[in-house]
């Protein structure tokens, strides 16, 4: 079972990292390049690892379901930031 679910995170983000390069094919709007799919892809399997560890070190479910919830916020917050830089930081995408 442990396997298994390390599959299917690597799988999601193969499927998530499919999309972008998928749409560059068809549109102008949407225009990555290697280091962009290479930070989304770490970001994802960072995030990805963590939730994995968090799964199988902490016992009560509802410490799990808290920290990784805080986990996906700062994930989302991270993202956000690197897209469109919501918080105005030099990391900012645009």
């Amino acid at each position: 079972m442990k396997h298994k679910r390390l599959i299917i995170i690597l799988l999601s983000i193969v499927v998530l990292l499919l999309l972008p390069l998928i749409a560059m094919q068809f549109t102008e709007e949407v225009n990555w390049s290697l280091f962009d799919f290479l930070v989304a892809g770490g970001l994802l399997l960072g995030t990805g690892l963590l939730c994995e560890l968090i799964m199988r070190r902490v016992k009560k479910l509802e410490h799990r379901r808290m920290i990784i919830i805080v986990l996906l916020i700062l994930f989302l917050l991270i993202w956000a930031e690197l897209a469109v830089g919501i918080f105005g930081t030099p990391f900012a995408g645009n």
